[in-house]
């Protein structure tokens, strides 16, 4: 793994909590100045744009918008408006990260508000709001540019958003509104050299961090804070499903963000997998059957990338209660929205293949079914699961 994909594994992670974070606290005088002197710190400013962030999480991105483009108005000179129109783009992309179709648009937002608080730095380096806008609108940059593989990009952004993270640091301990950024420094800084060692040397130039303390101050965070709940919940249930094995807390919370923004597509296809990882399976079949009708329906960011997960959850509780046909579909369908979202080395796409090839080799298709596990092979990494299987389902069977 490259060094400059450390703009994934920290500064984008960390950055973009830590300006919610900032932006969403109660309106007290954190900083040692007057309140006033910060736009995110006026309550009534604060009411606003949680509402609107509201909305943007249960993607309904009219509404959202709107009120972002009121504040565009009022405060044009402020890098808040294009910040948030970034984000509402970068959760069109989270839902399909291959997908390059709004990166256009969301890099000219962030743009936009970097240019904005780059005057207000160059005006007073001591603003500490420049510095959050600054350091996340880099930092987000680095997260999309690393997605693309850009790395001299990504290494770009990442170091103008070290150049301003360190002075947004420190003051999250005086509200659990702020506790996040710190939450995820302590987790990550510990994780990041755990599992990639050639980035220890990169990692010794920030403070140590406590993943164990990461984990409560999440929960912490989670439980208390009233406006960045939902992004400590959205972390926390993504690592207790892989980094954590705790499948039964990632349910809990994704079946509590899917209840409260039940049009968020990232949401509720989490819910219909880790219900489908606990086996609550019926139940999986019916949340993956609900985003297959609004993926038909045309539903806003319902798109092929959730179809792959829910197609193969259907597969699989055909194959279960031994319904072929039905589970043939499925998995033919979970192959067709892997090709769609051009996933065809995911573990769904691969796992139906196999399941595929099976079924023609039962029928008699060996033809058919040798195709299959030629994908299987093509798309596969020798060492994966998939790849096995195919193997030695192969060599038994002489296909």
């Amino acid at each position: 793994m490259h060094k400059k994909i450390l703009t994934i594994c920290l500064f984008s992670i960390l950055l973009f909590s830590k300006v919610i974070a900032f932006s969403q606290s109660a309106p007290i005088d954190t900083f040692g100045v007057e309140p006033s002197r910060y736009l995110l710190l006026d309550k009534g400013l604060q009411f606003r744009v949680t509402k609107s962030i509201n909305s943007m999480y249960d993607f309904n991105f009219p509404v959202a918008e709107r009120d972002f483009a009121v504040l565009a108005y009022q405060y044009p000179d402020h890098p808040l408006p294009d910040f948030l129109m970034a984000l509402g783009y970068w959760w069109r992309i989270e839902v399909d990260v291959t997908n390059e179709k709004y990166d256009d648009i969301f890099i000219e937002y962030l743009d936009r508000a970097i240019e904005k608080a780059e005057v207000i730095y160059d005006e007073d380096e001591t603003n500490k709001e420049a510095a959050f806008f600054l350091a996340a609108g880099y930092g987000f940059q680095s997260r999309l540019y690393s997605e693309r593989k850009k790395w001299t990009k990504a290494a770009w952004g990442g170091r103008n958003a070290l150049k301003y993270m360190e002075l947004s640091r420190g003051e999250e301990e005086f509200n659990p509104e702020l506790l996040l950024g710190d939450a995820l420094f302590n987790y990550f800084s510990v994780w990041i050299p755990e599992n990639y060692p050639l980035l220890r040397p990169v990692l010794a130039l920030f403070p140590k961090g406590d993943k164990e303390l990461g984990l409560q101050q999440l929960e912490q965070v989670a439980t208390n804070a009233f406006y960045t709940r939902v992004e400590a919940q959205y972390f926390l249930f993504r690592l207790y499903a892989s980094e954590e094995k705790k499948p039964y807390e990632a349910l809990r919370i994704s079946e509590y963000l899917h209840s409260k923004f039940p049009n968020n597509p990232y949401f509720h296809r989490s819910y219909a997998r880790h219900l489908y990882t606990v086996g609550r399976w019926v139940e999986s079949f019916d949340q993956s059957m609900e985003i297959l009708d609004r993926i038909d329906s045309g539903q806003v960011g319902y798109e092929a990338n959730s179809g792959r997960y829910a197609a193969f959850y259907v597969a699989e509780y055909n194959r279960r209660i031994g319904d072929m046909a039905e589970a043939k579909k499925y998995y033919l369908k979970t192959v067709s929205y892997g090709e769609e979202s051009e996933s065809q080395e995911s573990g769904y796409y691969l796992h139906s293949l196999v399941q595929l090839g099976k079924m023609e080799t039962a029928a008699g298709n060996k033809a058919l079914a040798k195709q299959y596990f030629k994908e299987v092979k093509r798309y596969a990494k020798r060492k994966h699961p998939a790849h096995q299987e195919a193997r030695d389902f192969i060599k038994k069977n002489k296909l």
